[in-house]
């Protein structure tokens, strides 16, 4: 039986995709891939044949709005044979002041592992530092990981091995394109990033994707980027509780993907988007209904994904 102190050193935290690295995410998706084949046509609540977290809990914190993160990491704790517990920032302490410290010690006392949703990514650090017990990122204001984790499994998914891969990002310099940029620095795949003046990625992301070996190509012309591209991706131009939204969308909108920008990329490429997708404003009904889209594959791998990063961050996987 683990004491409390020897959990400790058996902790992974997950914040972002380099906690883990390149090996560890090629681990993460051949296990996911593996398991995913495994209950083909099973009840989605029927536990793997080998129920490797029997008996662990994982508290799912939330500050911010979820359906998918929230869903699929409830599943995925399911299929691999244990449980959760759903906090909600304004229904716990959390909400009435309590500092992310005491709320990290207090929780590692109660549950085996915790995921936060949170607004602010000093939260997740901080949260990270005071916990005895795995920290998993399920989105903040920096990153997004574990979508990025799903996203490489539904490209691999569909025949497109990662190495030398073109992907083109249309929009918005979000968490979401951060950690894409985390990526392609780690899987050695390259990126172009098509985005209006003024709404760049975090220049960090990008020196870190280049010292990696990723080429990452930045332009205001989104046919340049979407030229014989492999994969498109794009996200929500207004994330939840951003202030300029009319003078953004206006900004935005020659970057929507629609069919002529999906006709420039290769025969083919594939169509993500993290959801949810607002149709008529960062992609067209046309492509987001179309046969290249893979948005639905995508936000079904969460689950598969969600499960590989939970074996990881309990020390069970690569």
């Amino acid at each position: 039986m683990n004491t409390h102190s020897e959990y400790r050193l058996e902790s992974r935290h997950f914040l972002d995709l380099g906690d883990a690295g390149t090996d560890a995410i090629a681990a993460m998706i051949a296990d996911a891939l593996d398991r995913k084949a495994a209950r083909a046509d099973w009840p989605k609540g029927k536990v793997d044949k080998d129920a490797p977290l029997a008996g662990r809990v994982l508290a799912l914190v939330f500050e911010k709005n979820s359906t998918r993160t929230r869903v699929s990491f409830d599943i995925a704790m399911r299929q691999l044979g244990g449980t959760v517990l759903i906090l909600e920032a304004g229904s716990s302490q959390l909400g009435r002041g309590e500092s992310i410290a005491d709320t990290a010690r207090v929780l590692s006392r109660m549950v085996d592992a915790i995921m936060l949703r949170t607004d602010n990514h000093a939260k997740i650090e901080e949260m990270a530092r005071h916990a005895s017990v795995p920290v998993i990122n399920g989105l903040t204001d920096r990153s997004h990981p574990c979508q990025i984790v799903a996203d490489l499994l539904t490209v691999i998914e569909h025949g497109k091995p990662l190495p030398g891969l073109e992907f083109a990002w249309f929009g918005d310099g979000n968490n979401v394109l951060h950690s894409i940029l985390e990526a392609a620095g780690l899987m050695k795949f390259n990126v172009r990033i098509a985005t209006p003046k003024g709404y760049e990625p975090d220049s960090e992301f990008i020196a870190l994707s280049r010292e990696g070996g990723a080429t990452i190509t930045m332009t205001n012309d989104a046919d340049e980027a979407a030229n014989c591209a492999d994969v498109i991706v794009t996200d929500t131009w207004i994330s939840m509780g951003q202030e300029d939204a009319d003078a953004k969308r206006t900004a935005m909108e020659s970057f929507q993907v629609n069919a002529n920008l999906m006709a420039k990329a290769k025969p083919g490429s594939v169509f993500l988007h993290c959801l949810p997708a607002h149709i008529g404003e960062e992609v067209s009904e046309e492509v987001f209904e179309g046969p290249q889209s893979v948005v639905f594959d995508e936000a079904e791998n969460r689950i598969h994904a969600q499960k590989s990063v939970l074996l990881w961050s309990f020390g069970l996987l690569g």
